[in-house]
């Protein structure tokens, strides 16, 4: 069974390190950060290595010790977390591939089963409930410090649990995490209500922009790299941008193209309601996701990655 091989190649490690994918989410750092905290009670340390993520989970126990590099040159161990596959896994060449022995825990329907120990339930609607049922396998108590980051990344990816990916096991798992203590007023406030200045001039913008096709089924708009030093934007600072198109009445497909800094293209991440897959419309296009939640990189000036991701759409709607 592959838990008990996790737990044998945990067990064997002298050296690990945890990584996850690039720009990442609230799922992303608590993942991280939860098989860290699990580790540790299991007699063992861990890096947890990501160069650059949202200040709004500074609040998570352990985000603290979070390192942008490492000095060792090979892990005996590398687990990778929320992550589909080896392009999107920041630190993939210096550290995963590397490494003696890899794992990979995921929740993504498009993962590429890329490590050598491979754990993926494209049925979670987080990565973090995955780690729930993996850590009670364990025999490792859930703890205060771990619910939280626990919680936190299912709220995340949930949007405090109103997707459609939700289950009743996420309700649950979340009712039991708060019988530990664990404050989910305080985890929503800080993730989904707290708002930087630098995201409501970033919300003008997308308002002034917004284009409608398809009678309406399909919203675009767009953020430059120069709009984001006009209002000195920060990592993080246009979370939930996509979902204000998305919300808008008659509105099938949500879509915003974040331009990238040095490269030649942009970011597009995609939103839908219930008749278009996303997920199927950035596989194409060389990014995945989940049905609802998926995202990209678009190669071209902005006209371009328009046209290239709104034909991806219209093939995908037929």
């Amino acid at each position: 069974m592959t838990l008990d091989e996790i737990m044998k190649e945990i067990k064997k490690a002298n050296s690990i390190v945890i990584l996850t994918h690039e720009s990442p989410d609230g799922d992303a750092v608590s993942s991280s950060l939860s098989v860290m905290h699990a580790l540790y009670q299991l007699g063992k340390e861990a890096d947890v290595i990501i160069p650059e993520f949202p200040k709004d989970f500074d609040f998570l126990p352990g985000a603290d010790t979070i390192k942008k590099a490492s000095d060792i040159k090979q892990y005996d161990l590398a687990i990778s977390v929320d992550c589909t596959d080896l392009k999107r896994l920041v630190g993939s060449e210096e550290y995963f591939e590397t490494a003696k022995v890899t794992i990979e825990i995921d929740h993504h329907s498009t993962n590429a089963m890329f490590a050598d120990l491979n754990y993926v339930d494209p049925v979670s609607p987080a990565c973090c409930q995955i780690l729930i049922g993996m850590f009670e396998y364990f025999g490792i108590d859930i703890n205060k410090e771990i619910g939280t980051c626990i919680l936190t990344g299912i709220i995340t990816d949930t949007g405090g649990f109103q997707y459609s990916g939700v289950t009743p096991e996420t309700l649950e798992f979340a009712a039991e995490i708060l019988r530990k203590g664990v404050n989910m007023s305080k985890i929503c406030q800080q993730v989904l209500r707290n708002k930087s200045k630098a995201n409501y001039e970033l919300t003008k913008l997308l308002y002034d922009r917004m284009e409608f096709l398809e009678d309406g089924k399909i919203v675009i708009s767009y953020i430059t790299l120069q709009d984001n030093e006009n209002v000195n934007a920060q990592l993080g600072d246009d979370e939930g941008l996509v979902e204000i198109e998305r919300d808008i009445e008659g509105v099938e497909v949500a879509v915003l193209l974040k331009e990238k800094e040095g490269k030649n293209g942009f970011k597009a991440s995609l939103r839908s309601k219930e008749n278009v897959n996303v997920s199927d419309v950035c596989f194409l296009l060389g990014g995945g996701g989940h049905p609802r939640a998926a995202g990209c990189f678009v190669s071209g000036n902005l006209e371009q990655a328009k046209s290239k991701i709104i034909k991806a759409i219209k093939q995908e709607m037929r």
